[in-house]
């Protein structure tokens, strides 16, 4: 954070690290050898919270490792820190220029200490912020050491710039975010994002088939089709999302700042990448693709956490990478249908990190409020969607819980009335606590005939089968091919080769009703043990 004296950026910054979440340590390199200096020196030390940490050190790097991982670092500021080690190597800013040899080793200590200082920045999970001075835009140096003082705070400037996520100017409060020279990099192509991360579910039945492969029960019910129908009637009106907000939040025990409503679980996942940009995202896989899509679409790396077959599926939070600032996983993940526990996302949630849950599935639990309405966990998300047990997947019915910080993050940097009157009318309605009912008798009859299909299931010789806790069922042949030698038969089950970890063996297949079941439990024995197909 650069800028001139006065100009705003210490307390910007102090802002910037309030906003983080994370514990804030400060580094404060600098030596009070006046009256003047004490008392300003003191001011700063006033106007920072009381329970920030404060390391006096001029070893950044080390004071980097003292912070700790999940620490915000404010660095306050270069310019003491590089008069200091000038000195230290012996070039005293007031005298005269020393010889070459003396200033070109100076010189290169500065930029030795601060590459150890990226380093050590790279290594950990912290956010770090350094605060500079721009002495060169200043009057013109009075003297030989004054100008040499000039000349190596620009090169120490390039030096953190090259290394920084971003670099902001801040001139009279205001902050300008500077652009790196594309002069100098090689050309950026356009990210490139896997086109089966994008296909779904209902590109995948063919005219006639049994549509297996899009997991929406039928609906919506019709006291909600008749509510929708007399809204209709005053579609003049702009969107106003406040009713609708306030009744999801409320229904996980928040406040309406700590939700917004989506144009669907799609839009959260886009909306997150676009605005968070992490430095470094995991996704747990197989999930739902659309959220690593969003991701890379952002371009940010993401790397793989592959949930494990022999384990039932169940998220190990050790494989989460320590730098991963973000981490999204679903909660009934879909396609495997398990059901991480909450100390599982517990165990992922800290200070400075986004933990993303897909509960798009929620609501077909016993208790839907799932995590939603845990508040107690620092950084957890919860994306929801009221689209698959209602039979609104039309509508686009979602909505997100999480920090209040964050929640306006995410409303800030979205485009107006992105949510229409209807899908508000649905959201104030179904999560109404005179709904929870109706949702309770949908999941149960949903629950009872999951059961009996993975029965049947698993009375076929020859597949795996695991315990699910929504409307579909991961089913895994021993040969490949599953998925075509279904539609022989006429059904047409959703492909599982899109699914990272998963391959051509493995269906996921929707929970229809009883004589829909009962059809493809003798299909799949017809094909595992018939041998007729």
């Amino acid at each position: 954070m650069l800028g001139g004296q006065k100009s705003g950026k210490s307390g910007l910054a102090a802002r910037r690290a309030e906003a983080s979440g994370r514990p804030v340590v400060v580094v404060a390199p600098a030596v009070v050898r006046d009256d003047e200096f004490k008392a300003r020196v003191a001011r700063h030390r006033a106007d920072r919270p009381a329970h920030w940490r404060t390391l006096e050190t001029f070893d950044l790097a080390a004071a980097v490792a003292d912070a700790g991982a999940g620490s915000f670092v404010l660095v306050d500021a270069l310019d003491t820190w590089l008069a200091e080690t000038l000195e230290s190597a012996g070039v005293f800013v007031g005298d005269e220029v020393p010889d070459p040899a003396l200033r070109a080793r100076a010189e290169d200590a500065v930029v030795a200490a601060l590459r150890a200082f990226t380093d050590a920045v790279a290594a950990l999970d912290v956010d770090v912020l350094v605060i500079a001075g721009q002495p060169g835009l200043g009057v013109h140096a009075g003297g030989p050491g004054a100008r040499l003082y000039v000349d190596v705070h620009g090169r120490a400037v390039q030096v953190l710039s090259a290394a920084a996520d971003e670099a902001l100017l801040v001139v009279g409060g205001r902050v300008v975010r500077l652009e790196a020279d594309v002069t100098s990099e090689p050309a950026r192509s356009a990210p490139v994002v896997d086109p089966l991360l994008r296909e779904h579910g209902d590109t995948q039945v063919p005219p006639g088939a049994v549509d297996l492969a899009v997991n929406v029960q039928p609906g919506p019910p019709s006291w909600l089709a008749d509510r929708l129908a007399a809204a209709v009637r005053d579609l003049a009106a702009y969107p106003e999302d406040r009713a609708a907000r306030a009744a999801a939040a409320a229904r996980h025990g928040r406040p309406a700042e700590e939700c917004l409503v989506v144009d669907g679980a799609a839009e959260a996942f886009w909306l997150l990448a676009q605005v968070l940009r992490p430095r470094l995202a995991a996704c747990v896989h197989p999930s739902f693709t659309e959220p690593e899509a969003a991701l890379l679409a952002a371009g940010v790396p993401v790397v793989r956490v592959m949930r494990d077959a022999g384990q039932d599926w169940r998220l190990d939070p050790a494989g989460i990478p320590a730098a991963a600032d973000l981490v999204v996983l679903g909660r009934p993940d879909n396609p495997t249908g398990v059901l991480d526990r909450g100390e599982t996302v517990a165990a992922l949630a800290r200070p400075g990190r986004t933990v993303v849950v897909d509960e798009a599935f929620a609501e077909f639990l016993d208790d839907a409020d799932g995590l939603a309405g845990r508040r107690d966990l620092p950084g957890v998300v919860a994306v929801r969607s009221l689209t698959k047990l209602w039979g609104l997947a039309g509508l686009r019915v979602g909505y997100v819980v999480g920090p209040v910080e964050l929640i306006s993050r995410l409303a800030a940097g979205r485009q107006p009335w992105t949510v229409n009157s209807l899908a508000l009318t649905a959201i104030e309605a179904l999560t109404a606590p005179v709904a929870e009912d109706e949702r309770r008798a949908r999941a149960g009859a949903v629950a009872e005939l999951r059961t009996e299909l993975v029965a049947g299931l698993r009375s076929v010789g020859g597949l795996d089968v695991w315990d699910a806790h929504a409307n579909f069922v991961l089913v895994r042949s021993g040969r490949p091919g599953l998925r075509d030698r279904l539609l022989q038969h006429g059904l047409a089950a959703r492909r599982a080769d899109t699914f990272p970890g998963l391959d051509d063996r493995a269906v996921r297949v929707a929970v229809r009703d009883r004589a829909t079941n009962e059809r493809l439990v003798a299909a799949l024995r017809t094909i595992e043990e018939g041998g007729s197909v």
